[in-house]
């Protein structure tokens, strides 16, 4: 059963991963011929370059240049339950690109709705099982800082990014994770605490659907309500 989580924070995470390349050389097509014997012993050293992760130093500086040729705000979110689409804001760069770029990346790809409070919120993100902690890993660890001040509130279906607990006063954003509103009209509460950077546009439906299935002791659902699979729409 999965591990459960406290709302002090709206869920704490911590955050892992990173990308890798490989590059292959094409044999040459001719014919082969016997080479020449060879007396002199080359020695050649292979240089790879260490897979690229995300740190507290880099990921500002990263999103900043990803973000500027970003022109994709949409996302499908498919879960056992059903599918729904989340518009992202534009004017809110750093965690719409992280969104974006962690879709691409399949990280959100089997995680779970791991929190669910009746009529408050749903929490996605985050899973127990081995594949998911490995992901964080090759992404790397980091904290995106909040974005407060565009005006968006925590109505119902907005899209917003919980905090993490560990030594954060400044409630940096816990980059693998977020929530949905479900409460009727909002949870204005939040507003000022917690970063909303989109909002369900489509299948709110099936948000209510996950937000209504039976829970155990830390909100966490007594059955596993799992994202397939998050797609940005080009």
């Amino acid at each position: 059963m999965l591990k459960r989580m406290a709302f002090a924070a709206i869920i704490p995470i911590f955050f892992m991963g990173a990308c890798r390349d490989k590059v292959q050389k094409e044999s040459d097509p001719i014919t082969p011929q016997t080479p020449k014997k060879d007396t002199t012993t080359v020695l050649t050293d292979t240089v790879q370059a260490e897979p690229f992760k995300l740190s507290e130093e880099n990921a500002i500086p990263f999103f900043f240049d990803y973000q500027k040729n970003l022109k994709e705000n949409k996302v499908k979110i498919t879960t056992g339950l059903g599918s729904f689409t989340v518009q992202l804001y534009d004017n809110v760069p750093y965690h719409k690109a992280n969104f974006i770029y962690l879709a691409r990346k399949g990280y959100f790809n089997r995680t779970q709705f791991h929190r669910v409070v009746k009529d408050f919120i749903i929490q996605g993100g985050n899973s127990d099982d081995e594949q998911t902690a490995e992901k964080r890993s090759e992404i790397g660890r980091y904290l995106l800082p909040p974005d407060t001040r565009k005006g968006y509130k925590h109505d119902r279906g907005t899209v917003s990014m919980p905090s993490s607990e560990i030594d954060n006063p400044h409630m940096l954003a816990s980059p693998f994770e977020f929530f949905i509103v479900v409460t009727k009209p909002g949870s204005y509460h939040l507003d000022g605490d917690y970063t909303p950077f989109g909002t369900v546009i489509e299948g709110m439906d099936v948000v209510d659907k996950i937000n209504q299935q039976p829970v155990g002791k830390g909100d966490w659902p007594l059955q596993n309500i799992y994202i397939e699979k998050v797609e940005v729409i080009e």
